[in-house]
């Protein structure tokens, strides 16, 4: 996993500070190989001057066919998250995580949304579809432009979803991307590095195992 929270505020970052290690560093089932965490993703060109940014990968012991129908039906009202529902469901956002594939929530196109909450909530936290590929690449992207958003004080996102074909029909690699830019105040600073981060980093280690579990069975 590389986690970075940026201080220079207007430099891209180089491939040494992007992939720093951190605190937070996921156990070996969601750690990215270093060329993983390097590599160039669908989504990068989206955020190109992150402030933020984690990825994370596992392998996954079905093909990408078979664990394809469980991103595209992630979201809030969808097919949950496969995370902490319970945690998820104290602040009241009624996620509720699929145990099996879901037909008619099979189909995301760009220019889709899926909700982090509940639809009317203020703010509306939500992602629109940039790219989905099936069965290999799905990239949640912001729903407005960068000023925007940092205007009103949120975030700047990108969540990249990629599958990568094993050799010798293995499996897949789970690939994990989350990156965004954000306000670059100190109170912001410190919010992602001692707040966000770590908990960004549980819910989506639980996602990512909640997946593995899931499509592996069926495989």
């Amino acid at each position: 996993m590389d986690t970075i929270p940026r201080t220079r505020l207007h430099r891209p970052p180089s491939p040494t500070s992007s992939h720093a290690s951190s605190r937070w560093s996921p156990g070996p089932s969601c750690r990215a190989t270093p060329e993983e965490a390097r590599g160039v993703m669908p989504g990068d060109e989206i955020v190109t001057h992150p402030r933020y940014r984690s990825t994370r990968a596992l392998t996954i012991h079905a093909s990408a066919d078979q664990v394809w129908p469980w991103l595209v039906q992630m979201g809030q009202g969808r097919g949950g998250f496969y995370s902490y529902d319970w945690m998820e469901n104290l602040v009241g956002l009624h996620i509720h995580s699929a145990d099996a594939v879901v037909p008619e929530l099979q189909h995301l196109a760009e220019g889709d949304t899926v909700r982090l909450v509940p639809d009317g909530t203020q703010p509306p936290l939500h992602f629109t579809v940039a790219r989905a590929s099936a069965p290999h690449v799905l990239v949640l992207g912001p729903s407005g432009g960068r000023a925007e958003a940092l205007a009103q004080g949120l975030p700047y996102p990108c969540w990249t979803f990629q599958l990568v074909d094993l050799p010798e029909r293995a499996g897949c690699r789970l690939v994990v991307r989350f990156q965004c830019d954000f306000t670059p105040t100190l109170r912001g600073r410190l919010a992602y590095r001692v707040l966000l981060a770590p908990v960004h980093y549980m819910m989506e280690r639980k996602m990512m195992l909640g997946i593995r579990s899931r499509a592996e069975p069926a495989a």
